[in-house]
Parts: C-alpha cells; structure tokens; sequence
C-alpha cells in the first residue's frame, strides 16, 4: 500500500489537466519535463467552426516541479517553453502559390503556485493556488502569441481517495484573467488503476467554460490564428499511461481529445514526458 500511495503523489503532476490533492513529503522534489504538440490543423472549434488562414503546429516543451515546504505543504513551478510554427495562406495572381512561413519560440505563461492539505483520513481535502505570469510574447506580423498577455490567478478545491491498486480525484475552481480577459470556471478529474507491476492507466476529464465577462480588444492577426484568444473553453477526455522504471524514475504519455471547445483547435493532442524524484 505504501508504494501505492508513492505512485499516487507522481500520478497527480504529470500534466496540465491534472491537479490532485496529494503533497509531496518535506524536502522531497518531483520534477517532470514533458513535451506535447497539437499537429497541423487549421480549423477551431466554434459556432459554426471555422478555419484559419493556413496550418498551424503548436508545440510545447514543459519543465513541471514540486518542492515539499512540509508534508503538508508543497510549492508548484511550470515553465512552458513554446514553439508554433504558422504556414499562412497568401493570395498571389500567379501559381503555385507557396505558404508563408512563420516559426517562433518563446516563453508561454510561468506559472508558480501552492498547495495545502487540510485533510487525510479516507479523503484527502486539499486547496491549491497558482498564478501564471505575463510572461509570453506576440508577432503582429504571424499573429502568433505564446501565452495570454495577462496574469491568471488560479484557486482550486482537490479532493481525492486512493484504493487497493486504484485512485479516484476530482477539483473544482476557476480562473481568474486580468487585461479584460474573460475568466473561466474549470471542473474535472480522473481515476487511474494499476494494470500491471510498472504500468498505471488513468482515464480523465477536464471541462472549462468562460464566464463571457471580458472584453479585451485583440488585433485582426491575433484572432485570425486563434492562439489565446479571448473566450476559450473547451472539454477534453483522455487516457494516459505512466511506466515506472525505478521507485523515482519513469515515463508518462497522455492523448486528449476534445468534445466540444470555443476559440481552441480542432485537433488531438499528444503529450510525453519523463519524471524524476529526489
């Protein structure tokens, strides 16, 4: 049971969609770095959908950590670094008519946050907060952005049980933008189970749904790819896996796919990552 529980803390931070309710021990670190990429498409969920002026891959290299202050108590970093390549269609009076092409990379929105267990008996209750910084950069020209050009305050309420071989968690909260960005109420969870010695399959589901309270002013490139934009939602199900080599050293991957969204792209996503303890 006590490797269980051990697995648990890793499963709980092995992406974006996942927060859980379980800390890290004093002193102890986790540490991820995770790659995921949204393949060329060129079309956003809306309604109607509708496409974009030419193919657009969205790649994101991820270093995730925690920190135990206490055993209660565990500080949260997450530096995205973004690479979006924008292939734009132009209009030419002569054929073949090649794409534009635009590529760059910069940094998405750092994030740092804590997390507090208040409760642990057959639950565990835990709050979490994090803000994101403005940290992210925008072409006028490609209308690529990295990240929203605001800070995003984030509480989240965590609870979660573990069981013989299984583990079930859930959260509640929201996310709140400055910069006349709508803020968004955010759900979700996921319940994971040991199928073999070294492998867990985890099952998820994360939904976010914008309060429609923001009226910032973005320029026609920006909108025109769609990345950041005001007024993204979306609901996303999955699968992930997670591979365990050693007590503190494994590998994840997880595929999301979207059931329905505002403003985000029409595409699945894939995401890798190896982890590390300390």
């Amino acid at each position: 049971m006590k490797q269980i529980v051990k697995l648990l803390i890793l499963l709980v931070s092995i992406s974006a969609f996942s927060q859980g309710p379980w800390t890290q021990e004093k002193g102890k670190f986790y540490t991820q770095f995770s790659y995921s990429t949204i393949p060329s498409y060129d079309t956003l969920f809306g309604d109607p959908e509708y496409v974009i002026n030419g193919n657009i891959t969205d790649n994101t290299f991820q270093f995730y950590g925690e920190y135990g202050v206490s055993d209660k108590t565990t500080l949260i970093v997450n530096l995205p670094l973004k690479s979006i390549s924008f292939n734009q269609n132009v209009m030419c009076v002569t054929t073949p008519c090649n794409p534009i092409k635009h590529k760059e990379t910069a940094l998405g929105n750092l994030e740092i946050g804590i997390k507090h267990n208040f409760y642990k008996k057959d639950w565990l209750f835990s709050g979490q907060f994090s803000v994101e910084a403005n940290t992210s950069s925008f072409y006028i020209d490609s209308g690529i952005r990295t990240g929203y050009n605001a800070y995003t305050f984030t509480p989240l309420f965590i609870a979660g049980k573990s069981f013989n071989k299984a583990y079930l968690q859930t959260f509640i909260g929201s996310k709140i933008r400055t910069n006349n960005y709508s803020s968004n109420f955010k759900v979700g969870g996921e319940y994971g189970r040991k199928i073999s010695k070294n492998l867990w399959l985890v099952g998820f589901l994360d939904i976010e749904k914008s309060f429609n309270n923001g009226n910032v002013v973005l320029t026609g490139s920006n909108i025109g790819t769609g990345l950041y934009v005001n007024d993204q939602e979306y609901g996303v199900v999955g699968v992930k896996a997670i591979g365990e080599f050693s007590d503190n050293f494994g590998m994840t991957a997880s595929l999301p796919a979207a059931f329905f969204g505002t403003n985000v792209a029409k595409q699945v996503a894939l995401s890798v990552g190896i982890y590390k303890k300390f």
